[in-house]
């Protein structure tokens, strides 16, 4: 299940939760929130595997690239090396070549960067929203915990 949907419907639970009066805090489900809380354990692995796939692709493209680019300067020095005027065409088959090789970086380091970006944008959407939960869940404790307190006091 999608980490955002999870939040939403954590939002949905906090917004139709029952308000204390003089306060700015809520009463909640303790089963939905502890059910939702555990959902969202089990989804932010899928977030994390799925930052992980995009790297791994990003590695797998850089690699084709290289590998392209290592072929196409094989060739070109082999066809190079067999013709007659051989400067000028060496020297264009390495510009070309060093020319492909720096594309197939430029392109490398731009999917790095893409990628690197993707993953740190949700990490920072995830911590986010973990820390928003959590001040949540900690605003709800503190609410049940002085009404614990309260409660003596006012049997008395």
């Amino acid at each position: 299940m999608d980490i955002l949907h999870l939040i939403d419907r954590l939002e949905e639970l906090f917004n139709h939760s029952r308000p204390i009066p003089f306060t700015h805090n809520v009463v909640v489900d303790e089963d939905r929130m502890l059910d939702l809380i555990d959902q969202m354990r089990v989804a932010i692995p899928e977030e994390v595997k799925k930052a992980q796939q995009v790297t791994a692709q990003r590695d797998r493209i850089l690699a084709q690239a290289q590998e392209e680019a290592n072929r196409t300067l094989s060739l070109a020095r082999e066809k190079s090396d067999g013709l007659v005027d051989r400067d000028a065409i060496a020297q264009a088959a390495q510009a070309r070549a060093e020319q492909v090789v720096n594309q197939a970086r430029a392109e490398g380091d731009r999917i790095r960067q893409d990628a690197d970006e993707y993953v740190l944008e949700t990490l920072r959407r995830l911590e986010i929203e973990m820390e928003r939960l959590l001040t949540q869940v900690r605003n709800g404790v503190q609410s049940l915990q002085s009404e614990k307190v309260s409660e003596p006091a006012s049997k008395e």
